[in-house]
């Protein structure tokens, strides 16, 4: 079971790390998180 949540912790670590890695700003993070907001809400309607 360890290795089982040690392994998803290590996914999620490196998919967060890669996400991040895309944006070279503070400011194009939060406007990244911005525009997927937007996305969610105009599929929503």
């Amino acid at each position: 079971m360890l290795n089982k949540t040690k392994f998803l912790t290590l996914i999620t670590l490196g998919f967060l790390g890669m996400g991040l890695a895309g944006c070279e700003t503070v400011e194009g993070a939060g406007q990244d998180i911005e525009n997927a907001g937007q996305s969610i809400q105009n599929a929503a309607n």
